[in-house]
């Protein structure tokens, strides 16, 4: 479903956004000096799927290793995902453990 949509990072609004089938998924950050906190996901129900939220957060932490800064994810379900993908762990700051 992620295929043919670009991520934004909306940076005015401090959210990165990604336009499926004439809706907006979002996840909201804010950013402080070499750390993002990944603070609250909002899917729309009509493309709210568990692998579209995979693929959307997926999206999001490879944009932010690209930057290569750290990560502090706040909202439940993007901590629970750095819980199930080890290879995201190493990008949180030292001293975080999720």
């Amino acid at each position: 479903m992620t295929e043919t949509a670009q991520l934004i990072d909306n940076d005015f609004l401090r959210q990165f956004e990604l336009n499926v089938e004439n809706e907006m998924a979002i996840i909201e950050y804010s950013l402080q000096e070499r750390k993002i906190f990944l603070t609250k996901m909002v899917i729309p129900d009509t493309i709210r799927t568990e692998e579209f939220e995979l693929e959307f957060i997926d999206l999001v932490f490879s944009n932010i290793k690209e930057r290569n800064i750290s990560v502090v994810p706040t909202s439940p379900e993007i901590a629970k995902f750095v819980r199930r993908n080890r290879k995201y762990k190493r990008m949180l700051p030292v001293g975080i453990r999720i």
